[in-house]
């Protein structure tokens, strides 16, 4: 059992340590894709830490489960874990990491129900708003154009993903700005930045004690944008894109002395206006490797007494 009790040690460390090390660090606004990457790799070590802590916890506490863990194992390898020795709370720790498991995937099946709700009514309050002329079949136009005095713009993801924007955008933004609106918008498309947002969503609101997960979400929201932001800068220039973000946002009470919660938006227009020098490639790439290789430390750990055992 020594080696289920180092692997819920080393979530918690994972768990506590990288939120403290990504907000101390300065390039994840620098580099937003990759800073996306670490975070999805952070979250994933944690909780394979935990399938992993539960799988041997049960192994332990039964049986049967030993079994079949470890069938083709010899019999070296299962005395390497010492799982007989496990005490009365190896089954306790099992039903407890199981129940959090069970607990994760009915978020994860609440939160596609419900986004799959709110597309199937956005989808029809398009309908109503915008209703097909004759000739026209649904599911042809990817760009949306609804009557609305308020500007804004936003991507509808789907089967068939539609660009939704306003009239009353269409008339505030000038020249390019229109395009980088829309090169940001299908930013967020490509790199599928919903299932991101969704999935950190689900862990934040089934898990509010568990402080990675909270962060997790709160970074995913604003390092999308960022990443978005950078899409459309490289396309139509920073000061672009910039000058798009304060017309569709100036109305909305983000750039005064007391900001709403979207006070996001000022920050990007400086990030775009003052922009931030990017790592080298080299740099980059370390920080991906590294970050993949975290997600392998629960398994070397998991491993390491069975191979010990084989030499």
């Amino acid at each position: 059992m020594t080696v289920s009790v180092a692997l819920l040690l080393l979530g918690a460390l994972t768990a506590v340590l990288a939120p403290r090390l990504l907000a101390r660090a300065e390039w994840p606004e620098r580099e937003p894709v990759v800073a996306l990457w670490v975070w999805q790799c952070v979250v994933a070590a944690v909780l394979l830490c935990c399938a992993l802590s539960m799988t041997l916890s049960a192994a332990a506490a039964w049986q049967a489960v030993r079994g079949r863990l470890f069938a083709p194992a010899p019999s070296g390898v299962v005395e390497a874990y010492a799982l007989g020795a496990a005490g009365p709370w190896a089954a306790a720790t099992a039903l407890l990491l199981a129940g959090g498991g069970v607990w994760t995937a009915a978020m994860l099946t609440r939160e596609i129900v419900r986004t799959r709700a709110a597309r199937r009514a956005s989808r029809a309050e398009l309908r109503v708003r915008s209703p097909l002329l004759p000739g026209e079949e649904p599911g042809t136009d990817r760009l949306v154009v609804l009557e609305g005095e308020r500007p804004d713009a936003w991507w509808l993801p789907g089967t068939a993903p539609r660009l939704v924007i306003t009239t009353a955008a269409l008339r505030r933004l000038k020249g390019r700005q229109l395009d980088a609106v829309l090169a940001h918008e299908q930013g967020h498309a490509q790199a599928r930045h919903d299932w991101l947002l969704h999935a950190s969503s689900a862990l934040a609101n089934g898990f509010p004690q568990v402080p990675v997960f909270a962060a997790f979400r709160d970074e995913m929201h604003r390092l999308v944008e960022l990443a978005a932001d950078d899409v459309a800068s490289r396309r139509f220039g920073r000061l672009t894109t910039a000058l798009a973000l304060v017309e569709l946002n100036e109305d909305r009470g983000v750039f005064g002395p007391c900001p709403t919660p979207q006070a996001l938006v000022p920050q990007r227009v400086n990030r775009l206006l003052t922009p931030p020098r990017r790592l080298t490639p080299a740099r980059r790439l370390r920080l991906t490797a590294a970050a993949a290789l975290v997600p392998v430390v629960p398994v070397l750990v998991a491993f390491v007494p069975g191979l010990h055992a084989l030499r």
